[in-house]
């Protein structure tokens, strides 16, 4: 048999597998379900706009072809809607195949890079495997990411890349324009600046912070988007980077050739053209976040302020036990010891109606184990 830790580079070792959580099939097989509701893994519970999955299966008559031709139609509808230009476009099947074409672009061994904690997880699991040095830098107490401390981290280190995420994940809160300017002036010129918006088109658009306009300037930013949340496509993998046109040439030179199928950029294209309706997706996810804290804050349950479609929730009890308990009945949620936040639960937003079910569920689950919880 081969003895495959004796070949792997010992970086992939080091990290181990990559676990994303437990899935709605072992939950159903293990409790004998016949349906769950996923709410820990952040997808659009509202589905894809309304058309755009005709237009995909329109597109798929030329499935026997590669999407040259779509890539660049893609590029030039995102340039369109971001306010960029088609040659600062780089679509790719979701944000972590983006990721992974930075660590190969930018990261040699022995590199550093600073990355907040907590945050999506990817971004360090591909830079340890790249052979970096990762610097963790704390949120603050209000589990705000510190970004004057990334900076300080990035000099000290001399790092290579800053990875910030905005609405953070698993926080869901969203970064103040003024702190950003200022953190922009204490960065090192020489460290680039990796911004994943996934959840950003959560944000009102006038509060969004404008960076197209600072690659464009020329600072050394990367923007990571996706369409797997607002626009409900997360099984169609599409995502996309935006950088500086210069840049362009060298991130495809190691990101996979045509990695984006037909059926996906058909599905972006034509979410492109339904932008007047983000409005509608945006209000949704107020009122169902709004709901589901008003349920939990009732109960002495703490919620984090979130911008993105999800709510980070402290509980004050074991939070492994609470998802055990609702899991039972068919309520996935994501529990924070996964994240870095052991006695939180991270909740994704579904209709208000799921909301307010969940959060009565939840109010009651967490007064059951505090009241059974040994007294000190």
């Amino acid at each position: 048999m081969t003895a495959w830790r004796e070949l792997l580079r010992p970086s992939v070792i080091d990290v181990g597998a990559y676990r994303p959580g437990v899935s709605g099939d072992e939950t159903m097989a293990r409790f004998g379900l016949t349906e769950v509701v996923r709410l820990n893994w952040n997808e659009n519970l509202f589905g894809p706009l309304p058309g755009v999955l005709d237009e995909v299966a329109a597109a798929l008559d030329a499935a026997w072809s590669y999407p040259e031709d779509s890539y660049e139609g893609f590029r030039r509808a995102v340039a369109a809607w971001a306010g960029a230009d088609p040659g600062q476009v780089i679509p790719g099947h979701g944000i972590q195949a983006l990721t992974l074409a930075l660590v190969s672009a930018f990261v040699e061994r022995g590199d550093s890079v600073v990355i907040p904690a907590p945050t999506y997880g990817l971004y360090a699991q591909a830079c340890r495997v790249g052979g970096a040095v990762v610097h963790r830098v704390p949120c603050d107490d209000s589990l705000a990411i510190d970004l004057g401390a990334v900076a300080e981290a990035a000099r000290e280190h001399g790092a290579k890349l800053a990875w910030v995420c905005d609405p953070n994940n698993p926080t869901g809160r969203r970064l103040d324009a003024g702190d950003w300017e200022a953190f922009l002036a204490a960065m090192p010129p020489r460290c680039v600046i990796v911004v994943d918006e996934a959840y950003g088109d959560y944000i009102e658009p006038e509060l969004r912070i404008d960076r197209v306009s600072e690659i464009s300037a020329g600072r050394p930013i990367v923007i990571l988007r996706t369409f797997s949340k607002i626009f409900g496509l997360a099984g169609l993998r599409l995502g996309y980077a935006l950088v500086g046109e210069s840049l362009a040439p060298y991130l495809n030179a190691v990101h996979e050739p045509f990695n984006v199928n037909r059926a996906a950029l058909a599905a972006g294209l034509a979410s492109l053209r339904r932008v007047e309706l983000l409005d509608v997706r945006r209000d949704q996810t107020r009122r169902a976040r709004d709901r589901l804290v008003a349920g939990a804050e009732a109960a002495g349950i703490v919620a984090v302020r979130s911008d993105a479609n999800f709510v980070l929730l402290e509980l004050g009890v074991d939070d492994e036990r609470v998802c055990e308990a609702l899991a039972r009945e068919g309520l996935l949620l994501r529990p924070g010891s996964e994240l870095g936040l052991p006695g939180y639960v991270r909740v994704t937003t579904g209709d208000e109606q799921l909301m307010e079910r969940v959060g009565t569920r939840l109010a009651e689950v967490v007064q059951r184990e505090l009241a059974t919880a040994p007294q000190r």
